[in-house]
């Protein structure tokens, strides 16, 4: 279901996930050589993972940031605080990328801008209003939908029509 500020959703996959990364290393590497990585957590741990591994990159750090907090135990939607920083890293970013898997509203990526200034901030995604604070990003996305991520959902079985399933809320 939609969250309630969001039209609609969009389900990225392990498959077009993967496959944006690459696209992603694609663009870094064609713009020089980077010192190493700075992931955003915990969205930007897995981007980072993979955009290491196409561009060979052996120094990855994190910087660990939250601004959401969970509305009810086992709730899916989420409601925002405001952004914390839980651990930084040394210096101003110079020569290093900074990786991160969504910019949406750009209140973290601000954050984390003014703190790491000179890295080269990049992201798979991107919504309007977070999508001028980055300088590289694969996809953007409109402001009204909501982005899981593979991590966030759980494939299971889906019961044939004929045997009694239902087919998922249509447009």
């Amino acid at each position: 279901m939609p969250r309630s500020n969001y039209e609609d959703e969009i389900i990225v996959s392990w498959v077009e996930l993967h496959r944006d990364a690459r696209f992603l290393s694609e663009q870094l590497h064609a713009k020089g050589s980077w010192k190493g990585i700075i992931a955003i957590t915990r969205g930007g741990l897995i981007p980072a993972a993979l955009v290491a591994r196409e561009l060979d990159i052996r120094l990855v750090d994190t910087i660990c940031v939250t601004s959401y907090a969970k509305a009810a135990p086992g709730g899916a939607e989420q409601i925002r605080e405001d952004v914390k920083v839980l651990k930084g890293v040394e210096g101003d970013g110079e020569g290093y990328l900074l990786i991160d898997d969504l910019v949406d509203s750009g209140r973290t990526a601000q954050v984390v801008r003014q703190l790491l200034p000179k890295a080269h901030f990049a992201t798979l995604y991107a919504k309007p209003l977070g999508r001028p604070i980055v300088d590289t990003c694969v996809k953007e996305f409109k402001q009204n939908k909501w982005i899981f991520f593979p991590w966030d959902i759980e494939y299971k079985f889906a019961t044939p029509i004929k045997d009694g399933g239902r087919a998922a809320a249509g447009p």
